[in-house]
């Protein structure tokens, strides 16, 4: 099974209320491997590696969110050949320092 990198930023109120930590639960739950992290301008990214039917389901799921967030859009971005490299060689998913 092959297996891909994927680029997510997450807007909305999805700072402040559990939200990478309840990305990381649930990456972690997918046996994805990555990392989350708030960015300066309020969105939340997450860069995860995984089987394609997982990484589905780690979308669909960034919509929703823990139960205090509320997430207006989630959009998928390109992940570069030297990220996917890394995300490829990350042995856990975890939550990052704020960019």
């Amino acid at each position: 099974m092959s297996k891909l990198s994927r680029r997510y930023f997450v807007s909305g109120r999805v700072q402040g209320v559990g939200y990478r930590y309840w990305v990381t639960t649930r990456a972690k739950a997918l046996t994805l491997v990555g990392w989350v992290r708030n960015r300066r301008d309020g969105r939340v990214e997450v860069l995860a590696y995984g089987a394609k039917s997982d990484l589905d389901s780690l979308g669909q799921d960034l919509h929703a969110g823990p139960e205090a967030a509320q997430v207006e859009t989630v959009e998928e971005a390109p992940v570069t050949p030297e990220e996917a490299e890394l995300a490829a060689g990350a042995t856990k998913f975890s939550q990052n320092a704020t960019l």
